[in-house]
């Protein structure tokens, strides 16, 4: 990853009582942070970076005039997407550029990209030292009583006009930030003190920017028009990628992602200490590191990724604190997550097996239950998904299970090899994947080659985290009609990155070079792998999966690979899918998650937020009242107690959280305490009776 400066306060916004302009407080306006220079090595991997993409890219493209044209489009977004640090005129200056990268990166010149991130520099450097000194200023009152609203949301906004329109827009923004940490419980004061730090620190981290940093911001807005996957990774950021594909760590074993100014949780690692202590989650936003029990919080907001990750990551045993605004629109405060720090066991990674018992109408059913939390093939000589698999199969097969579901939710992948191994414990010799190479030449060579081990019912159990291999093995079983494919549609990454040296320069490049394709011949890029059978999710696709990434590859097909067929599963599902309707309109945990979900929709669809103080709090009283209704709604179907209000309800989870800080513990394996097990199980009741009459009608003469 590489660092985002510019993208500064982006969801919070509100006006200031006093009529005054910034440009009242320009303590150092007029000063120029010092300017940064590329290296003749820089050069030199500039031209191998644009060789590589050229010649080895799975997406040809030819770096001209329309390519220069839209990396510069990508670079000023890159440095300022919130479009609150160079001006109109800036912009309009810089167009003299837009189609001369393409000669110039061939050619080894950097001398204009380092242009205009100089440019960024001195805004920007000024733009800190204004707004500093805004808040030192004890005359500057600020009130939240002005009827107003703000969208804070610019990316479609055009570039302030000039430095008055840029002044209005940052002190919305200032005020903003105020009143969001006011809402969270600080005093104005606090909020006051603690925005200055924020942008001091800012600044401090701005003025330590070397040439390689700059360097690599230039050429990954190259590198990601091709794809999200290719990256050029600097010396320093190549050794910290080796360090984590050694699946070695302490630290808490969440993976992090810049999004704006925050640090966003992208996922979380499977047996990890976050993963287990169970509070923080995907798309989570961390605004505060503290370490220790008593230690103070650092503002992070604005803070360089790997500047946050060696604040995150830790000695086993040691405490993190994590302040955090959560994905959950309706947590109206911020959270306080105390994580133990500790290294993964990889025993904790591995497969394992428990029964499930369902009762569906007059069906009593004795299921198996195989969670996979990652395609591993390396953790010793004796231990793989195939091996641990193939072994629980015989000792469920010994118990007399009338089928079987294989649970892949969370699943970010892992070896290719062992997702076909899998995949032949439940299907005959034939192809499991198709891998379309950069050149246009398609193998399959990723096969199953013995007679199947399990041929009993079978349904795979996906969410919107499983990726890769999960979705080669989800979209085999699919297009075999082995078995269905329940949960929601999956992340959608379908590509092949190889991690190549740069020879004559330094660093090195991830770059994508194939794709995967399914047996049917649709790609699982982009598109996923859609279940049969959906159930409800809190996730938003908008926001997470590999759709909301910018130039991700796109969905296609190539030819089907000849391969058998078990089931007929279009004349089966329209028996399947109204009996599980029916079960989710009446079930109280799946009526509570599709009211969350309803609920999470409107509230992210709100762009314009208000600028008066008053006006917050209600919509906080009414998100927390309405929360509420739905908790108790819940409760009360399934017979327990109700909270009397909010407060109770929050200091239940509350002491709920504490609980699950002081004592995080390994995850027990209760598929009957899982909703969306129970509700699988049943649908895999009916799909056995189903199954039954397609082989009746089969065997009639």
């Amino acid at each position: 990853m590489y660092p985002l400066f510019s993208r500064l306060l982006r969801t919070s916004v509100l006006s200031l009582g006093l009529a005054l302009s910034l440009t009242s407080f320009a303590l150092n306006d007029t000063a120029k942070t010092a300017e940064l220079k590329p290296l003749d090595i820089q050069s030199k991997t500039s031209v191998e970076i644009v060789n590589q993409l050229s010649e080895h890219h799975y997406r040809k493209q030819e770096l001209n005039d329309s390519l220069s044209s839209r990396f510069l489009d990508e670079y000023l977004k890159t440095l300022d997407n919130s479009k609150n640090i160079f001006l109109a005129s800036d912009i309009a200056e810089f167009d003299k550029y837009r189609k001369s990268f393409d000669d110039d990166f061939k050619a080894g010149k950097l001398n204009n990209g380092f242009a205009i991130y100089n440019r960024f520099g001195e805004r920007y450097v000024a733009r800190l030292n204004r707004v500093i000194a805004l808040l030192d200023d004890k005359k500057v009152q600020f009130t939240f009583d002005t009827d107003e609203t703000y969208n804070p949301d610019r990316k479609t906004a055009a570039w302030p006009a000039n430095a008055e329109e840029a002044d209005k827009l940052w002190m919305q923004n200032i005020k903003a930030s105020l009143l969001s940490s006011m809402l969270g419980g600080k005093t104005l004061e606090e909020s006051r003190s603690n925005l200055r730090k924020r942008f001091v620190t800012q600044l401090r981290y701005f003025n330590q920017q070397t040439s390689e940093e700059v360097f690599s911001i230039i050429m990954n807005s190259l590198t990601m028009l091709f794809d999200p996957h290719t990256n050029y990774l600097s010396p320093d950021n190549s050794q910290n990628f080796t360090t984590s594909m050694t699946n070695k760590f302490e630290g808490i074993g969440a993976e992090l992602k810049t999004d704006e100014d925050y640090t966003k949780v992208a996922r979380l690692i499977p047996a990890s200490p976050a993963e287990k202590q169970g509070q923080l989650k995907p798309n989570d936003k961390i605004v505060g590191v503290a370490q220790g029990e008593k230690g103070e919080f650092e503002d992070i907001i604005g803070w360089r990724l790997t500047d946050v990750v060696k604040k995150i990551k830790g000695p086993k045993g040691t405490i993190v604190r994590l302040e955090v605004i959560a994905a959950d629109p309706t947590v109206t405060q911020h959270k306080i997550i105390s994580i133990k720090r500790d290294t993964i066991e990889l025993e904790e990674q591995k497969a394992k097996k428990a029964i499930l018992n369902v009762k569906n109408g007059t069906q009593n059913l004795k299921l198996g239950v195989i969670d996979i939390p990652v395609f591993y093939g390396n953790f010793d000589p004796n231990s793989s998904v195939g091996r641990d698999v193939y072994r629980l199969l015989q000792e469920l097969r010994q118990e007399n299970i009338d089928g079987l579901i294989l649970d892949l939710r969370e699943n970010g992948g892992g070896s290719l090899p062992e997702a076909a191994t899998l995949t032949n414990l439940f299907v005959d010799p034939g192809p499991v994947v198709q891998i379309r190479q950069a050149d246009d030449v398609i193998s399959r060579d990723v096969r199953a080659v013995v007679p199947a081990v399990y041929r009993g019912p079978l349904i795979v159990l996906i969410n919107r985290f499983s990726a890769s291999a999960s979705e080669i093995f989800a979209g085999a079983i699919q297009d075999y009609g082995r078995g269905l494919v329940v949960g929601s549609t999956t992340w959608g990454k379908g590509s092949v990155q190889s991690y190549m040296p740069i020879d004559k320069g330094e660093g090195n490049i991830k770059i994508t070079q194939a794709k995967f394709y399914r047996i049917s011949g649709d790609s699982t890029q982009h598109r996923g792998v859609i279940p049969d059978i959906e159930l409800p999710s809190l996730v938003d696709t908008k926001e997470l999966g590999e759709s909301a990434y910018d130039n991700a590859l796109p969905w296609d097909q190539i030819r089907a690979a000849p391969h058998d067929v078990y089931f007929n599963m279009k004349d089966i599902l329209p028996a399947l899918k109204p009996a599980h309707e029916e079960r989710m309109k009446a079930d109280p945990e799946f009526v509570y998650l599709k009211q969350q979900a309803a609920l999470y929709e409107e509230l992210n669809s709100k762009k314009a937020v208000s600028l008066k103080l008053s006006v917050r709090q209600q919509e906080q009283q009414k998100t927390e009242q309405r929360t509420l209704e739905i908790e108790n709604q819940k409760r009360k179907a399934k017979g327990e107690p109700t909270y009397a209000n909010y407060a109770d309800y929050k200091a239940k989870e509350l002491k709920k959280d504490e609980d699950e800080s002081a004592a995080p513990k390994k995850k027990e394996f209760e598929p009957e305490k899982d909703p969306y097990l129970v509700e699988t199980g049943k649908i895999l009741g009916d799909f056995i009776l189903q199954t039954k009459k397609q082989v009746a009608q089969k065997a009639v003469p």
